[in-house]
């Protein structure tokens, strides 16, 4: 299975590449339903419908800010404002994916093996979950949101992301599952001086922080946070900066 990635602008390609390694290992074929989990923008939704055009896409989310940005989009895909801790669809689906829209929900341990009973005969759930709890960039937007004057809108905004290991969901989805693949990749990205480190962060790190905040109050803190990343990310003499990032990669398929 291949991506033409020519389609993509170079930040839209870097972002995505945990996109293209997690479809790359799909043993679907030809899905017929399709669901984005913790589906954003909308970004991952749509490059499913036009992998797949006879494949119905919904993707779903809770964060009002980003479904607007959604829907602003042009595209077939339907989108869902709900809650994954527990929306589950109603009918069979043969993939249920997620790149990096799970990380945020809670109980994991019950909601993996929820979802894998939702599949269709031979389906698949392949998620792409980031690691971010020992990077700088997580770190400061903790520390950013803990201290301003929006501090205390901001407070329960962002919760800790699930730590759980590679072990963890092994033990959760194979007693459901005939096959569990799991993988973790450190990307390095090198970030071009017109694309800044807040540029590439903000689709996914800030939207709890843009759900709470807008106006002069989301600029301030975009402002403050920004500083506080160039800081720790410094560019390189040549004006490009190093990013790292981790993911951990599941993909499971139940009987067929």
């Amino acid at each position: 299975m291949s991506w033409d990635r020519s389609s993509f602008n170079a930040l839209d390609a870097m972002r995505r590449r945990p996109v293209f390694d997690l479809v790359s290992a799909l043993p679907v074929a030809t899905p017929t339903a399709i669901i984005d989990l913790g589906c954003g923008g909308g970004h991952l939704s749509r490059l499913l419908a036009a992998h797949w055009p006879q494949a119905d896409v919904l993707g779903v989310d809770n964060s009002p800010g980003m479904l607007r940005w959604a829907q602003s989009v042009p595209s077939r895909v339907r989108y869902l404002d709900a809650d994954l801790t527990d929306w589950r669809p109603h009918w069979p689906v043969e993939l249920l994916i997620s790149d990096s829209g799970l990380q945020r929900v809670e109980n994991h341990e019950r909601i993996f093996p929820e979802f894998l009973q939702c599949l269709a005969p031979g389906g698949v759930l392949a998620v792409a979950l980031p690691r971010p709890q020992e990077q700088a960039a997580h770190r400061l937007l903790l520390d950013t949101a803990a201290d301003g004057p929006w501090a205390e809108r901001l407070t329960d905004a962002l919760k800790p992301m699930a730590q759980h290991g590679a072990q963890d969901y092994y033990d959760w989805l194979s007693p459901l599952a005939v096959s569990v693949d799991l993988w973790e990749t450190e990307y390095h990205h090198v970030l071009s001086g017109d694309t800044p480190i807040l540029q590439w962060l903000r689709a996914a790190a800030l939207t709890p922080v843009m759900d709470r905040l807008d106006g002069p109050d989301l600029d301030q803190f975009l402002a403050a946070y920004r500083g506080r990343l160039e800081a720790a990310y410094p560019e390189h003499p040549y004006g490009n900066t190093l990013v790292p990032t981790r993911h951990l990669f599941i993909v499971a398929r139940v009987a067929g």
